[in-house]
């Protein structure tokens, strides 16, 4: 399969993931007509990296390089999505907190939360 229909699928897997018709996804984006979009999805036209990025917003939940075929992470998990939307509206100090979690942690070993732990940790610190 040709690198124009591979994009054009990614982009109709994260629409049809959000449960956008073509004019919902239109109607997110600032320039971009329902039409035009379809060509995307069927592998008629390519998007370049401006259209990838504003359909990457449009979407909320995949990188304009995802949707290219540069990178293969594919959609952000609901987690993922949460500490975005958790990030962006905490003030800078807590997005410092949160950066330096991120940055302690090798890159070779996901952080797995424990919940049993975590509960722990909690009930130690209300105790106090």
């Amino acid at each position: 399969m040709d690198l124009t229909k591979r994009i054009g699928q990614r982009l109709r897997s994260a629409r049809h993931e959000q449960k956008l018709s073509l004019a919902d996804l239109s109607a997110r984006t600032d320039s971009l007509s329902k039409s035009r979009i379809s060509n995307y999805e069927q592998g008629i036209r390519r998007m370049g990296l401006e259209e990838a990025h504003e359909l990457s917003v449009a979407l909320g939940t995949v990188t304009p390089t995802y949707l290219l075929c540069l990178d293969d992470r594919g959609p952000f998990s609901d987690p993922e999505l949460a500490l975005i939307d958790h990030f962006r509206r905490t003030d800078d100090r807590g997005r410092e907190t949160v950066l330096a979690v991120a940055q302690s942690q090798p890159d070779h070993e996901p952080v797995v939360a424990d919940e049993d732990a975590m509960a722990e940790t909690l009930d130690e610190s209300e105790a106090v």
